[in-house]
Order: structure tokens, then sequence, then C-alpha cells
């Protein structure tokens, strides 16, 4: 999920927002000022229970963050980097560099964030109390469906089911009891998939039936749940044709690089139109990884500057890349694939190749036309 509204940065962690986010703000605030508020609350003005329903609404989304910022922490705590935290319409999404190696800090991550909407129940409900003392019955009733909302959010994030906080609760603990990390996210994605049917089906029930207009959020959540498990499956099924293969299996050799003090034109005309990728690892004087250049860094320099502008003036400096070893496990990078569309792999501090996911697939496509091939053999022989 692409952030399009940049909301900050936490723990070094950037913090944003996709533009879908707004149309839950929206929907958030329209409900709670045209229904809600006004029946719980009669005799204000229409702005006064606007006003309050969209401070509410905001508060709302703010504990969305607080959800996906303490699993981000708790990651971090196990040593996984976190590449980013996003709100969107029907939640938050917070992107793992890399995946949890022990059951035990997956179990800790995945329960986090529902701790911390319970958390935060207990301080909106706390908040009410003072209000209530107060006569501030607007500002009472906004903390009060906060405190329920939020509660509800823990509730249904506990549901066993990935890519919900109890599917990976239960992926965890199955991890834990039978030791095969594989076949317990299988288990989890299918109870995922079972999980978003049912809902989608309670939700169209509900819409149909009765008219409820909220059996459409239903039949959303469950449609994008199921999506989202299948997915997961199909990951999952990755990972175990990735399983105890080395980047060097996949990674494409020569690295096609470009030096440091070569101008855009000379690269251009020695090295990329020759050879057209999308990135290129550039070296130093002494062929040492120095960066990585991309076409659209390239391309984004104005055409009357490119003369005089080096690779080192446009590359993204080493420090900022995730590189990779020719004997490190594919399975430990292939996730990094997702937030970098190439791999720098390294022998030493030089190029030796680059890994894209494009690598993989092949590998896969090879892997599985090798054991259909074989299979057909098997057959025929014994046959």
């Amino acid at each position: 999920m692409r952030q399009t509204i940049r909301l900050g940065t936490v723990r070094r962690i950037p913090v944003g927002a996709h533009w879908s986010v707004l149309i839950i703000l929206f929907l958030l605030a329209d409900g709670l000022a045209v229904s809600l508020l006004p029946t719980v609350v009669p005799g204000y003005a229409a702005a006064t229970y606007w006003l309050t329903a969209t401070w509410a609404a905001v508060l709302f989304l703010g504990a969305l963050v607080a959800h996906e910022l303490a699993h981000a922490v708790t990651a971090q705590h196990f040593g996984i980097k976190v590449e980013s935290i996003t709100l969107w319409a029907l939640g938050g999404v917070s992107t793992l560099d890399d995946k949890p190696r022990r059951a035990r800090a997956e179990l800790l991550t995945a329960l986090a964030g529902p701790v911390a909407s319970l958390v935060a129940a207990g301080l909106f409900a706390a908040a009410s109390v003072p209000a209530r003392m107060a006569g501030a019955d607007l500002p009472r009733a906004a903390f009060t469906w906060l405190a329920g909302a939020n509660l509800v959010l823990a509730a249904f994030n506990l549901l066993p089911g990935a890519p919900l906080d109890g599917g990976r609760i239960l992926a965890a603990a199955l991890w834990a009891l039978r030791g095969d990390r594989a076949a317990a996210r299988r288990t989890a994605t299918q109870a995922g998939v079972v999980l978003g049917i049912l809902m989608a089906g309670a939700g169209a029930l509900l819409l149909l039936a009765y008219g409820l207009i909220g059996g459409l959020w239903l039949v959303l959540l469950g449609w994008y749940l199921s999506f989202a498990a299948r997915g997961e499956y199909a990951a999952a099924a990755l990972s175990e044709h990735l399983r105890g293969l080395p980047v060097r299996a996949a990674m494409s050799t020569p690295a096609v690089c470009g030096y440091a003090w070569h101008t855009i034109p000379e690269f251009v005309i020695g090295t990329a139109r020759l050879c057209p990728h999308r990135a290129y690892p550039v070296t130093g004087v002494d062929g040492r990884l120095a960066g990585l250049v991309s076409v659209a860094a390239l391309g984004a320099v104005p055409p009357q500057r490119r003369a005089e502008t080096r690779l080192a003036d446009v590359m993204a400096p080493v420090s900022r890349l995730r590189l990779a070893r020719p004997d490190e496990a594919l399975l430990d990078v292939a996730g990094a694939l997702t937030s970098a569309r190439m791999l720098v792999v390294v022998d030493g501090d030089r190029p030796c190749g680059v890994l894209t996911a494009g690598d993989v697939s092949r590998l896969l496509g090879v892997a599985q036309l090798a054991g259909s091939a074989a299979g057909s053999h098997g057959i025929g022989a014994t046959g």
C-alpha cells in the first residue's frame, strides 16, 4: 500500500496514509454527526455535531496508528526492520522488511496491536468519566464511542485467520507446537479464507434480507480478508519452494554497473543503451559498490544539466541499500524485494550480481517445470 499523505516519522519509521483513508474519515464523521450523536445527545446544532464527530474520527485514526506502531516497535525489539506504516480505507498496514525468526517473536509482534487497541479503549473510557462529571454530554458520547470502537477493533483483529492479528497468533502457536512454520502459515491462511467467506456471506444476508447498510461493510471486509488470505497462502507456498536455496541460485550475473564518475550521457551511451534495466549498481574507482542508480532518477535530471551530472550525484548511496550475499538464504532476502525493485549481490564489497522479483519468478518457473518433467518421467517409467 503506497503512501500518498506523509504524516511524519516515528522511531525512523515513515508513517503515512493512502488517499482512501479520507473516505473512512468522512464516513465515520458522517455516521457520528448525522446518526449516532443526535440520537444519543439531541438538541445541538448540526455544526456542533460535525465538529465533535470530526475530532472523534481523527482520534480513531490516531488509535489505528498506535495499533500499528505497537506492532512496529515490537518487531524492532526483535531485530526486524520496519519499512513503513500506512493507513488506508480498511485499516492500517505495517510493512516489515523481514519476518520473525522465532514463534515467540511472531506471537508477541501480532499480539501487540490488539493490546494497544485495548489500552486505547481504556483511555477513552477513562476520558469519558470527567466529561460526564462536567456535564459535557457530546464529548462524553464521543469518548464512549471511541472506547467501544477500539474494543471492537481489538476483538475483530483477534479473529483466528490471517492476515488478521489473530491469524498471526494462530500461526505462531501452531509453529511453536509443531515446529513447522510453513504448515502453520498455511493453516492460518486457510482459516482466513474461510473467515472471509463467512463474513461476506453474513454481510450479504444483512444487506439483502434486512436492508442493513452495515452489511456492505461486512461484505467488503470479508472480500478483502479472503483475498489477502489467498495471497498469503501463495506466499507461504513460495517460501516452501525457496527454502534451502542460496541467493546465487536466482541472481543475474554479471552485474551491469555504472561508474560513479561517469556523466549521464556517457553512462547512457556506453552502458544503459546496450543493457537496458530499471536500475544499475554504481562502483567507485576501486571497484567497490558505491550505490544504485535508477533510470527514473536519471530521467528526473533536467536535460540541460545531464552533461555535467555524474552518477555519484543522483545515485542512492550504498548506506541506504539492502544488500545480499551470494550464499545468503534466498528466503531471507525475498521479502525485501517487495519494497526494493533490485537487490545488489556483493562478494566482499564488490557487486557480483543483482536480484529482482523477476529472477525469483524465473527460478520458480524452472523448478516447477523440472518437477513436472520429473513427475512425467516417473509415471512413464513405472507405467
